[in-house]
């Protein structure tokens, strides 16, 4: 499985609800086994910085490709650039990530 997780940062507070808003279409594509799209509580003392986060699991990296292929990405895309100021990504393989001291 691949983890797909974006932090995106306001220009302004009041972006905040606009992008999670333009992201929130996101859901609306069939390629992802699960999707969310959340605001930050800003609860850890030492980082606030992120406004929202997606977050989405595929059952491979094909399946992440057709994501962000599809129509509405680009059209969420399109919306959200530029109102948000930085953007972060990662996309990782679940079956390769530690998950015991062990490991």
């Amino acid at each position: 499985m691949i983890r797909h997780i974006v932090f995106f940062t306001a220009g302004t507070d009041g972006n905040i609800e606009a992008i999670r808003r333009g992201l929130q279409k996101l859901t609306g594509i069939p390629h992802a086994q699960h999707l969310e799209i959340a605001v930050n509580r800003k609860t850890d003392p030492n980082s606030k910085e992120v406004d929202v986060v997606v977050y989405g699991e595929f059952a491979d990296d094909a399946a992440l490709a057709a994501y962000k292929a599809h129509e509405i990405y680009a059209e969420s895309i399109r919306q959200v650039k530029p109102l948000r100021e930085l953007r972060f990504a990662v996309d990782y393989d679940q079956t390769q990530a530690l998950t015991s001291p062990d490991d």
